[in-house]
């Protein structure tokens, strides 16, 4: 009786990470700032994780666990590469931004 009621708690849960995982795909998909995404994406990978976790204890195998641990660190490394080229796309705009208005105050000073 508590095995059958295990697996079903196993089973609930996954299904409830299946729905916030669909969410945060919208929120990468529609989110407004990049940054938004960024952690939208971290999010989706954690959560993978934790389902393929569960996953592991309810089929009773034990190299998902394995698999976690790769996943985990192949998300890891995306989601630094992700911020990586965030911080310099923001270098970037911050750059040509306060060369714009270098080059407006240039014209200004002209016109006077």
């Amino acid at each position: 009786m508590y095995e059958s009621v295990y697996h079903g708690f196993l089973l609930f849960c996954m299904i409830v990470i299946g729905v916030l995982i669909i969410l945060c795909l919208i929120r990468a998909i529609l989110g407004p700032g990049l940054s938004d995404r960024v952690v939208a994406v971290n999010m989706i990978g954690t959560m993978t994780i934790v389902e393929i976790a569960i996953l592991a204890l309810y089929m009773r195998e034990t190299y998902l666990f394995d698999v976690c641990l790769i996943y985990a660190m192949i998300s890891f490394l995306a989601v630094v590469v992700l911020t990586k080229i965030y911080g310099g796309a923001y270098q970037e705009r911050k750059i040509k931004g306060a060369a714009f208005f270098e080059y407006e105050e240039e014209q200004e000073d002209e016109e006077e």
